[in-house]
Formats: C-alpha cells, structure tokens, sequence
C-alpha cells in the first residue's frame, strides 16, 4: 500500500509530501493522521530548522476527501484540525510549495503555512459555499485577518478561483516561480531561513503570529518574555562572535 505522506530530508529542512495524486492529494483520515506525525517530527528534531509541505504529482491538495468523508472518514484530527496542521502548527517555520490545485482544505492547509511559493500557473480557490459547505477548516476565521475584509468575502462567498498572480498580489503567496519550480523555490527559501538562529526564527515566528491577540500596551513585555532567552543563549553569543570573526555562525540550539 502507498504511503499517503513520503517524508524527506534536505540539509536542515524537511520535505512532507502529500501523496495521493490519484485523489488530487484530497486528504482522509490517515494522510492526516501523517501528516501530524511529520509536524511532530519536524519540532523534536533539533537538526531539522525548516518545513515545506507540497503534494505530488503536479498538485498540492484539493481539500477534504468527499468520499472518504461521506463514509465517517473524517481528516479532522480534535485539537489540530483539518490535516492535523490547521489549529496547531509547528514551533518551526513551515513553507508551502504550491503546484496546480490548492482549494478549499488545501487552500486552508497554504494558510496554515507560514510562507508559500506557488507555480505560475496553480490556482487558489474557498469553494465550500458551492457545495453548501462552510470552510471550516480556518479560511472563513483566517482570511479576513491576512487581506482586506472586502476582498475575503468575496473569494469566500463567490467560491471562485484565483491565479497565482493575485495570491502573490494580496500577500498570500511569497514567490512565483515557473511551473515544476515551486518545490525547488520553497528549498531556496527554507535554506535561507535554516541558516540563521533556530532559537531566535522560533521565538521571532511566535512574536509575529501572537502579537494580534495582544494589547500594545501588554505586547512589550509579552514579546520579552519570547526573546529575553534568546538574547540570554549560547546562540546569540556564537552569533555576536561569527560576527566579529567574519565566519559563519555554528548554531547549537541552546
């Protein structure tokens, strides 16, 4: 039996791959169940500083499998959500790399990404309301905190496609690459982001996506809480002596 997620390694950066492509990558119960186990891994290796999740075979992921679903298969994982990444991503930083179809769910597993690189020609889609659904997943909850609320509403309520192009133009997608490159730009990326300080990319990554529900007032001190270790680690002080060495940092995590 196929695996539903292959798994690889890339100096530093791990590659999680849907593999359904028969299915357009739809995700059931265990490709999200997979999918959750490789999150997992990502935050508990120390060696590993950046994650990427694509889909096989020219496609990222076309949402929830109807079938599977209409049968009691359920891709919801309680307390994770939709993929087991939705309501619960990793510490770590995590990139889409977008080919062909991401709609509905694998519209809403992009959002749950922190950056995303897209093919030229990949479109983007919310279509739940055109089958009578709603996009449970985060879309309806999530899009109108990323673009103007007028612009979520419509690409929520109309159900309608969108290119590349205009993701890339709302702020949704990072980079256009050529079609066949986006895995490969989604690398270039991750490699950048992996040479840095793991501790101070994880606390800088938490700073960014909390800060929303803070006060500004409440926001300097909670925001210290976050860096103040950092500061305080034998990263920074690797950092600060590379610095003056002219060398590259050897980060040790700690």
């Amino acid at each position: 039996m196929t695996a539903p997620v292959l798994v690889a390694r890339h100096e530093g950066v791990l590659v999680v791959t849907i593999n359904r492509p028969e299915a357009r990558n739809a995700v059931d119960g265990a490709t999200s169940r997979a999918v959750a186990a490789a999150v997992d891994a990502l935050d508990a290796d120390d060696d590993l500083r950046v994650g990427i999740l694509t889909g096989a075979g020219g496609t990222f992921c076309a949402g929830m499998d109807l079938k599977a679903w209409m049968k009691g298969d359920k891709p919801f994982i309680p307390g994770r959500g939709f993929a087991g990444v939705t309501m619960a991503p990793p510490r770590k930083p995590l990139i889409a790399a977008v080919e062909g179809w991401a709609l509905a769910g694998g519209f809403e597993l992009m959002l749950a990404c922190d950056l995303a690189v897209a093919a030229a020609s990949s479109r983007f889609g919310v279509p739940e309301v055109k089958r009578g659904l709603v996009a449970g997943g985060g879309a309806a909850m999530l899009l109108p905190r990323r673009i103007p609320q007028a612009v979520a509403l419509e690409l929520l309520l109309t159900g309608d496609l969108f290119t590349a192009d205009r993701a890339a133009a709302l702020g949704l997608v990072n980079r256009v690459t050529p079609d066949g490159e986006a895995l490969k730009g989604a690398l270039e990326l991750a490699a950048v982001i992996a040479a840095n300080g793991p501790l101070a990319v994880a606390a800088t990554k938490r700073i960014a996506q909390e800060q929303a529900d803070w006060t500004l007032g409440e926001g300097w001190d909670r925001q210290e809480e976050l860096y103040r270790p950092v500061f305080d680690s034998e990263d920074a002080r690797e950092g600060a002596a590379a610095f003056a060495e002219k060398r590259p940092p050897v980060w040790r995590g700690r």
